[in-house]
């Protein structure tokens, strides 16, 4: 089946469910996109600090090879890292990706934080306290760059990622492109309503990561509550007799949101992509509305103290 896509503010459409590839170990990824697209995404998301772009550029060749797809069939999404905030090095840091995937554009280029970190051979450069080593770029001169290669053809759409209302207010009064999307977390324990809100009014469109909350992580504590074991959620699952991530996953759709769950298992790879054969009730997504208790999963680690760190403001 076709995936159904987004038409984004530019005009390019996007595919509504992608393959996350955060935390996917380089040698289980190929497997994962290659399963993937079998299953029938068309998206894939990747950024340069997931140390996993070459293997993931390797499936996709693969399947390529194989005639499965064309370069045109996949939505290939990248990130800038923090440590190439100079605009100098923009256009440096997305050819290396470019290069790191073995194509020669990508279909969504974004920053993946409004942070500067300091520029070298390290993607978390810390202090001796612990701390990030910021460097004092302005995102909005970051995006300036990002114009530049948008213009010049190395992508196709460019976006932005963890931005808050104030940041994304700030980037417009400067912009000539507007944002295509604002990648952020967004589950149901943390459902972004007013972030939405706000991005929706200005063209942007959410895109939610760790939809089903992340269990993975790293620094998960014991007592964190783990959004696929609630038991409301098992309980409309069962009514619709689905499983808990998939209506997680659904509930994002229906809002309107592109989701890309991350898992490098094949049963769970397909079973994220069964979405779309099931509708939830308006009364149900209501009661989901209500899980909502804002609870931030990821943090950039030694980030906090960073002049740009962006979960100050409300959203």
């Amino acid at each position: 089946m076709s995936v159904p896509t987004i038409k984004l503010n530019n005009d390019v459409e996007i595919p509504i469910v992608g393959l996350g590839t955060w935390k996917s170990p380089p040698e289980k990824v190929v497997q994962a996109v290659k399963d993937a697209i079998d299953a029938g995404y068309r998206h894939i998301d990747c950024a340069y600090a997931y140390g996993n772009e070459k293997e993931v550029g390797e499936a996709i060749a693969a399947k390529i090879s194989e005639g499965v797809i064309t370069r045109k069939d996949i939505f290939l999404t990248s990130k800038l890292w923090n440590t190439f905030h100079r605009p100098g090095v923009v256009e440096s840091g997305l050819r290396t990706t470019l290069k790191n995937l073995g194509v020669d554009y990508l279909d969504l280029y974004l920053i993946h934080w409004p942070m500067g970190y300091k520029e070298g051979s390290v993607n978390q450069p810390l202090k001796p306290d612990g701390t990030v080593d910021s460097s004092d770029y302005d995102y909005v001169d970051t995006w300036k760059a990002m114009e530049e290669v948008y213009k010049k053809g190395l992508t196709r759409s460019i976006g932005i990622s963890n931005f808050n209302s104030k940041q994304i207010e700030r980037l417009l009064e400067k912009a000539e492109i507007v944002p295509v999307v604002n990648q952020v977390e967004c589950h149901l324990y943390l459902n972004q309503k007013k972030l939405i809100e706000f991005c929706k009014s200005k063209g942007i469109h959410i895109e939610a990561y760790s939809p089903l909350g992340s269990p993975g992580r790293v620094g998960a504590k014991p007592e964190d509550p783990i959004v696929l074991e609630d038991q409301r959620l098992k309980v409309i699952a069962k009514k619709y007799n689905k499983s808990p991530a998939q209506v997680a996953l659904r509930y994002q759709i229906q809002r309107g949101n592109i989701v890309i769950p991350k898992s490098v298992t094949k049963s769970r790879i397909q079973e994220n992509f069964k979405l779309f054969d099931f509708e939830i009730s308006a009364e149900d997504m209501s009661v989901i509305d209500t899980f909502n208790i804002n609870m931030r999963f990821i943090h950039p680690s030694g980030a906090s103290a960073h002049p740009y760190f962006p979960f100050n403001e409300e959203y």
